[in-house]
């Protein structure tokens, strides 16, 4: 793919302006574009899980941004927690699927990587595919969360997601991307 020459914008290089800066947020402005950058260099892992009865695993949970609950997959960033600022994204996934579902995976795989707002955000996101799962604990998160875990079967996920939007859930697009992975994404 060629790229036009003038395909840029004119002040896509200007000076970077914080306009705010939080724990895990910053906002900034370059020209007059303004965006969010996430304050963790790492991202956030997106893990796509299913059990061995062949249920896609979901967690429920209130999001204050929006002030709604929502289903999203097991999620989390990467590289968050004290001490390990350099955790991978493959590392982070392991982790958060345990803390979020407590359910264990033996291996992961990265399938894809890409902005989660192109043009709102900085934030890269990673569909990453847990594999050989173990129950190991009730999951819902750590202290700061109140996450329901959801085991849903694999051939009724995308009408149960529906029938949760119905009921007044936020349901995060993404899901239906992890959903195309799982069935389209190799590995």
């Amino acid at each position: 793919m060629t790229t036009p020459p003038d395909s840029r914008p004119a002040d896509a290089d200007a000076p970077v302006e914080t306009l705010y800066q939080g724990r895990w947020l910053s906002l900034r402005k370059r020209g007059r574009w303004e965006y969010v950058e996430r304050n963790n260099p790492g991202g956030a892992a997106i893990v796509i899980a299913v059990t061995p009865d062949d249920r896609v695993l979901f967690v429920e949970q209130y999001r204050v941004a929006i002030q709604s609950r929502t289903i999203e997959m097991p999620a989390g960033l990467v590289g968050d927690l004290a001490g390990q600022e350099d955790e991978g994204i493959l590392l982070a996934a392991q982790r958060e699927l345990e803390e979020e579902t407590g359910w264990r995976c033996s291996r992961v795989a990265l399938l894809h990587q890409g902005p989660s707002s192109a043009g709102m955000s900085t934030e890269m996101i990673a569909y990453v595919r847990a594999f050989d799962l173990v129950k190991v604990g009730a999951g819902g998160g750590d202290a700061s969360e109140n996450i329901v875990v959801h085991e849903v079967p694999r051939k009724e996920a995308g009408a149960w997601l529906f029938a949760r939007a119905a009921e007044g859930y936020s349901i995060d697009p993404k899901l239906f991307a992890g959903l195309w992975l799982l069935e389209h994404g190799g590995r």
